[in-house]
């Protein structure tokens, strides 16, 4: 009963390009090769704080990102710090 009803996945493969051609590997061998997230002008440093875990369930509690809020509010103290 298949063999009578035409397929109802359309045919792409004659619009694609053969991109084992001469003209497209010089192209592919040309690109730069970009993986992951750009380069941060200040590099963050990985390091290892240890918190008392009601400030640590305070910040994750706000949900995601909670790490980089942390790193703000220290930076907050420090720049509170510096103008006393």
């Amino acid at each position: 009963m298949t063999a009578n009803k035409p397929s109802t996945v359309p045919d792409f493969t004659d619009d694609a390009p053969d991109l084992s051609a001469p003209e497209w590997r010089e192209k592919f061998a040309a690109a730069p090769v970009r993986r992951g997230r750009p380069r941060a002008r200040a590099r963050k440093v990985s390091t290892t704080i240890r918190l008392d875990p009601d400030i640590v369930e305070a910040f994750r509690a706000a949900g995601e990102g909670w790490q980089s809020r942390i790193n703000a509010a220290l930076r907050e103290y420090l720049e509170k710090r510096a103008r006393s």
